[in-house]
């Protein structure tokens, strides 16, 4: 266990658009937001993205092991000059995501990673909160209750994360911990880059649609959408969470349209599983934080602004950093995992306890922290 005091941090993410790997440093007790210090983007090249994509929704083989190297060795280039770091979030890359059923497998080795680094690692965080009932995910609502408290949020308000899928967290700030009951609601809304991203680079060769570009040459196919939100996925109370393709019906829908409709049609999917979303939230939000690469989107980011009452901001307008949130979730998860603190309740994945969880590796030793 670390002591009480603020530290420095280093968290990274890999998320499930598979474009590359996020590292960021943050000062943290666990708690509270001291600082925000370097932050690295490393992109995946085509090869190894289409590595990681042969990889997807397998536990064991050759793609697995294949996928751990490009994992392994994307995050050891990316850490490489960030220095300062008492120790080292780390969440792997998602392959399989079965709440439910299987599990969970985040391919990556936090033990080979801490000796790399010469730092204690904490990894595999998702797995003690589904051994205790929970969806495993997300589990960025607790650094987004740390932000709220950053930026002086004094009425509720929500977070958006727009990755491969979308999820929210609603967020009262008025309470003292994130896991005192009322505090945070958090799940993921469905699909939201990962099929975009998946459709452009089917169609056209290029990982996703730069500026929505191609969305705002098409027309949204009502019919489409429809049909999308008849999925009973949207009708579910949360806490609830999702795989990367859990919706791979949809490019059934737009598999005759042409592809700006297409896309269009897609885009319009995913703003529509975001307003499914909002209706959950237990009180209307004075406001939508958008991270994620989706609020680079504009024709996304309007479809959301039309259909909300409440304003819809990149975070960036709050002073926090898009790019880097979940990076730097992880890290201050990682503080929280050391000391003992939850990093996850039955408001954010559905878990029947606040649980910490995760496994902390230190140079030449391995333990899990119950």
């Amino acid at each position: 266990m670390l002591k009480a005091g603020r530290i420095w941090a280093l968290g990274a993410m890999s998320g499930t658009s598979l474009d590359g790997v996020d590292a960021a440093m943050i000062e943290t007790d666990g708690e509270e937001i001291f600082g925000f210090g370097e932050s690295r983007y490393r992109p995946y090249t085509p090869d190894e993205q289409a590595v990681l994509k042969a990889a997807l929704g397998r536990w064991h083989g050759d793609d697995v092991a294949a996928a751990r190297q490009v994992v392994q060795a994307a995050h050891e280039e990316v850490f490489q000059g960030l220095e300062g770091a008492a120790l080292v979030g780390f969440h792997g890359q998602t392959l399989v995501h079965e709440p439910g059923g299987r599990g969970t497998h985040q391919v990556g080795d936090g033990a080979a990673l801490a000796a790399a680094l010469n730092l204690p690692v904490v990894w595999d965080f998702r797995s003690a909160d589904m051994d205790l009932g929970g969806q495993g995910a997300p589990l960025a609502p607790f650094y987004h209750f740390a932000c709220a408290r950053r930026i002086g949020a004094d009425a509720p308000l929500a977070f958006l994360n727009l990755g491969g899928v979308g999820n929210l967290t609603w967020v009262d700030p008025r309470k003292s911990r994130p896991d005192e009951e009322g505090a945070l609601l958090a799940f993921d809304t469905g699909p939201a880059n990962a099929p975009i991203n998946d459709l452009m680079m089917a169609r056209r060769k290029e990982p996703f649609d730069r500026d929505g570009a191609l969305a705002r040459q098409g027309t949204v196919a009502q019919g489409a959408l429809e049909l999308f939100l008849e999925e009973g996925y949207f009708a579910r109370m949360p806490p609830k969470s999702l795989d990367r393709d859990a919706f791979d019906d949809m490019f059934g829908l737009v598999h005759e349209l042409p592809d700006a409709d297409a896309v269009a049609t897609l885009t319009g999917m995913s703003a529509a599983a975001v307003l499914k979303g909002m209706e959950h939230c237990p009180a209307p939000p004075a406001r939508l934080l958008v991270t994620g690469g989706g609020r680079h989107n504009p024709v996304l980011m309007e479809m959301l602004r039309v259909a909300l009452e409440c304003p819809v901001d990149p975070v960036e307008a709050a002073g926090l950093d898009g790019d880097m949130l979940e990076a730097q979730a992880f890290a201050h998860l990682a503080v929280r995992v050391m000391r003992g603190l939850p990093t996850s309740c039955p408001g954010t994945t559905g878990v029947r306890a606040a649980v910490s969880g995760g496994i902390v590796s230190k140079p030449g030793t391995m333990e899990r922290i119950a």
